[in-house]
């Protein structure tokens, strides 16, 4: 579902907007509770959405019906946040009065504080549940959570009219709301003096780049596997392309012109023929992008994100690392940790993102299902690469017999696109030089690798991906 769904049906008469909110799924951005619920125990997801994206919490609804809020526990249920969650949670409740009883609606923006119950526990919205944080992971929160609030800072002089006027009316449409200001209140999008926030300018302005200028797309084509520098530069003459506009135009733009770039080989297509398809799959690249777009760092000035396009490979990097103490090493594990939260729902509303946190893994398959290497993620200073490689997967069978350690240095070659010397293997793999030897014997027992070089003693030997 898309989260703009909640608030379309808080628009219509009290009775319809219950049985539409009974049908809709739990998610990323709403849960249901029934009236019953003690006050010390709804505060869980209240915490939970605060520390994630904001969401909606309807109280009064359970089991595909309605279990009414009565006189006493709408007091209780309204001073939850007062009395269970630290620093204080806010919230907007609405009241709804159906022919089965009243029913509380509690709207929640994202915070830029961490939040925690009464017994310090603390929570955070993954996908439809409210999922505890371990003291690692809590931590992770707390030290990320600086550069996350940056999108919820005010746009330097920016007003709600110097937003473009269409998109905003037509973004008001989708949710149902009767101004633009209030759409814009809905997501957080204004500051509390009425000012427009760093997302919602980045959203909705006609041409942010004036303000913030590296916040854009580029798009490159080189037509060898390296960069070269210099005179020896392989990038393609006209193929390096700025995608700019507000950010669902310049993902939009980034994925048009990464289809038209992109090489093709021919293959058998989903239809049973046997015609051009992507070297790299496009859910993969497209993921990858939107991912890359959505939770960049935007605080990081100066640098942009870039989609690099190679003839047997696809790079996508993306200023910020990784959020907190998340394990560049293991990305599949990464659980869902918007840098930007009022970006990464307003996305969602316009079906630009899923709510699941499911992107990296749904690379992984994409990858997987059309017998490709597996993706490669590199955590730099300042930025996080993406590395979608065109080379076929290495065999299971041949991977069983091979090893991780073999498969790990088989990366830092494929990653590295160039020849390397021993030493620089055992640099990147991080393993002693006698076992950097073995596994590389191996690989090229296998077939996998090659060895060039004038002599076993020649310092100038070098192995390269077959």
């Amino acid at each position: 579902m898309f989260p703009a769904e909640v608030d379309q049906a808080l628009t219509l008469p009290p009775d319809d907007a219950i049985a539409q909110l009974l049908a809709l799924p739990e998610s990323q951005w709403f849960e249901r509770k029934s009236g019953s619920i003690r006050a010390s125990d709804f505060a869980i997801p209240l915490v939970a959405m605060a520390n994630a994206e904001g969401g909606v919490v309807v109280a009064g609804l359970h089991g595909g019906t309605v279990v009414p809020v009565d006189d006493k526990a709408a007091n209780a249920l309204r001073q939850a946040a007062i009395d269970f969650t630290t620093p204080r949670v806010h919230a907007r409740v609405r009241e709804l009065i159906t022919r089965q009883g009243r029913v509380l609606v509690f709207l929640i923006p994202p915070s830029e504080y961490v939040h925690e119950t009464h017994r310090g526990d603390c929570y955070m919205r993954i996908g439809d549940e409210s999922r505890r944080l371990t003291y690692t992971q809590r931590q992770e929160l707390e030290w990320d959570r600086g550069v996350a609030s940056f999108d919820g800072t005010a746009a330097s002089g920016v007003s709600v009219h110097d937003l473009d006027a269409p998109r905003l009316e037509s973004y008001q449409t989708r949710l149902g709301s009767t101004s633009p200001e209030l759409a814009l209140q809905a997501r957080s999008l204004l500051t509390r003096a009425g000012g427009v926030t760093v997302a919602g300018y980045l959203l909705f302005a006609s041409h942010p780049q004036d303000l913030y200028p590296s916040a854009h797309v580029r798009v490159l084509v080189y037509n060898q596997n390296d960069r070269g520098t210099g005179r020896s530069l392989s990038l393609e003459d006209g193929h390096d392309i700025r995608c700019e506009g507000p950010i669902p135009e310049q993902i939009e733009r980034a994925a048009d012109t990464v289809a038209d770039l992109v090489p093709r080989r021919r293959a058998l297509q989903d239809s049973g023929r046997f015609g051009p398809v992507p070297y790299v799959p496009r859910d993969a690249w497209l993921e990858g992008l939107v991912n890359a777009v959505v939770h960049r760092s935007y605080s990081i000035s100066g640098d942009h994100v870039r989609v690099e396009i190679f003839p047997n490979r696809i790079e996508i990097t993306s200023p910020g690392r990784f959020p907190g103490l998340a394990d560049p090493t293991d990305p599949q594990s990464i659980s869902r940790n918007a840098r930007n939260q009022r970006i990464a729902r307003v996305c969602a509303d316009l079906g630009v993102t899923q709510e699941l946190g499911e992107g990296i893994r749904r690379i992984y398959a994409e990858m997987r299902r059309a017998g490709l290497s597996e993706p490669v993620y590199v955590q730099g200073p300042a930025a996080v690469r993406l590395t979608l490689l065109a080379t076929r997967a290495v065999p299971d069978d041949v991977a069983t017999a091979l090893g991780p350690n073999a498969l790990k240095v088989l990366e830092a070659l494929r990653v590295a696109q160039r020849p390397l010397s021993t030493g620089q293997v055992q640099e990147l793999a991080h393993m002693a030089r006698p076992t950097v030897l073995r596994h590389l014997r191996s690989l090229q027992q296998a077939g996998l690798v090659t060895w060039q070089g004038e002599s076993s003693r020649d310092p100038q030997a070098t192995w390269r991906v077959t």
